[in-house]
């Protein structure tokens, strides 16, 4: 019933992660103490829980069971799908509690949460600009590098990022 209700009373102590199953939270507390014995034969990650590795082992086979009911896309479990959900349902349920923007994915609201911290933990080595997201660093460094990963059907020119090419950087008269 707690499943049905969301009452979730098994909290993590590490975490604060709440649990409607106290052997859900048990599984959990593995992955604090590195108690995963779950080995991939593949790549020799490690799993708490043989579900896990049961859906991680997916990547390597390509199977994609999860179909996307509106577009059709596969995915390898069911979380992938219900995030993916979100794009047809523009369903955000993870609030700041700043701004009250929300978010599709809780990993996006944990990065937006630095904007207010000014928390930048990615350090440029060349220049020593920081960033909240290792993203925007990666992007940063192809100022160094010079890197024009993004090309111009067109003219073939080179741009930094894919938003370069359809700025005034690069117009055609044919446009």
């Amino acid at each position: 019933m707690r499943i049905h209700t969301g009452e979730k009373p098994f909290e993590c102590d590490v975490c604060k992660r709440s649990f409607s199953l106290n052997s859900n939270l048990t599984t959990h507390i593995k992955t604090h103490i590195g108690e995963n014995p779950f080995k991939c034969d593949m790549c020799d990650r490690r799993f708490s829980r043989n579900y896990n590795l049961n859906t991680h082992m997916r990547i390597h086979t390509g199977e994609k069971p999860f179909k996307c009911d509106v577009c059709k896309r596969g995915f390898s479990g069911n979380s992938g799908l219900t995030r993916h959900m979100r794009i047809h349902t523009s369903e955000k349920p993870f609030k700041c509690d700043i701004c009250e923007q929300g978010f599709s994915q809780s990993g996006n609201l944990t990065t937006h949460m630095k904007i207010h911290t000014g928390e930048n933990p990615f350090k440029c080595d060349m220049c020593d600009r920081r960033f909240s997201r290792n993203h925007d660093l990666t992007r940063h460094m192809r100022i160094h590098t010079g890197e024009k990963s993004f090309k111009c059907d067109i003219c073939k020119q080179g741009f930094i990022t894919n938003g370069d090419i359809t700025t005034p950087m690069c117009i055609h008269t044919d446009e």
